[in-house]
């Protein structure tokens, strides 16, 4: 398992440039994974901490292994990383010096068919980061409406061809159950125009994505998990953001934009009312690129971005 967690950390150097790191700092991993990112900010540890959280036990259970040797510095907590507020208090804990949330899938959960992620091999439905949790891609596909199947295939996939797919997805669960996710992408392939079956990109990956997105909540928990992590910065603290897709980078960027808005009052106000200061400043205008050559060692970074800001 521990080998398995083992993979490539996308944007390495650059989420730990942007993070500052400050060896007496208190720093937070919200997407412990395979634990690359976390290990190179102990490195720069000597009297700091740093949380690690992940709702995943094996991912847990892997870092607890790969960063033994730093152990007098580290605090392993199995959560999700929107309930920062709790994690920290039961830590007691106040502020801290920076936080980074990796949000991709990682390497070790897409690579283990029983997991349910992937499109490539046959295994039960399930996409579950956190597999105690109640809902899985099984209760999402053979239990929604087509309405609903087709606003998160809409939504969260961005897949044309929405509502084609969740009509299919609901004939073929009229017989018996859909149990894994070969059935699913047979049934995918089923309703796919030929001309795009034999281009581009799998014709299961976007339904995939959005189903995942419905069952680990991810999208719903982002900007308040933002909101949060940004109240607990101390002045000069830095919050750095991973996204692998669209959605997700668009939310950070305007979670980012309000948390460095200051006044909101209407144009037509002589004088400001609301009060409103800027809490952040935004370290990236752009978002930050995996390299050519990291996109060529590792095919996984290529849809990635980085953002960063830093408290005021």
């Amino acid at each position: 398992m521990e080998e398995a967690f083992s993979h490539v950390s996308v944007l390495l150097s650059e989420a730990i440039e942007a993070l500052n790191i400050k060896p007496d700092g208190i720093y937070v991993d919200g997407t412990l994974g395979g634990g690359g990112h976390s290990l190179e900010i102990l490195k720069r540890l000597s009297t700091g901490l740093l949380i690690g959280i992940d709702q995943d036990a094996d991912a847990i259970s892997a870092a607890e292994k790969r960063l033994s040797a730093y152990r007098d510095r580290l605090r392993l907590v199995k959560d999700n990383f929107s309930n920062i507020r709790d994690v920290l208090a039961s830590l007691g804990i106040n502020r801290i010096d920076g936080a980074l949330l990796d949000l991709g899938v990682s390497s070790y959960q897409l690579d283990t068919p029983e997991r349910g992620f992937s499109y490539n091999t046959d295994a039960p439905l399930d996409m579950r980061m956190n597999t105690d949790a109640p809902l899985s891609a099984y209760e999402v596909v053979n239990a929604y409406s087509e309405a609903e199947l087709r606003r998160i295939l809409s939504e969260y996939g961005e897949e044309k061809g929405a509502g084609r797919i969740a009509a299919a997805i609901v004939r073929a669960r009229e017989s018996h159950p859909i149990q894994t996710t070969g059935e699913l992408v047979d049934i995918i392939k089923s309703v796919t125009p030929k001309k795009r079956l034999a281009v581009g990109h799998h014709p299961a990956k976007q339904t995939f994505q959005a189903i995942r997105i419905e069952v680990n909540h991810e999208l719903s928990i982002l900007e308040p998990a933002i909101l949060e992590l940004a109240e607990h910065l101390k002045p000069g603290g830095r919050l750095a953001v991973i996204t692998f897709h669209s959605l997700e980078d668009r939310q950070v960027k305007q979670a980012f934009a309000k948390l460095a808005a200051g006044c909101i009052c209407p144009p037509s106000y002589p004088v400001c009312v609301c009060g409103r200061k800027p809490e952040v400043k935004i370290l990236t205008k752009k978002p930050i690129l995996p390299s050519e050559e990291e996109q060529k060692v590792n095919h996984r970074s290529h849809s990635a971005k980085l953002r960063a800001v830093e408290k005021l």
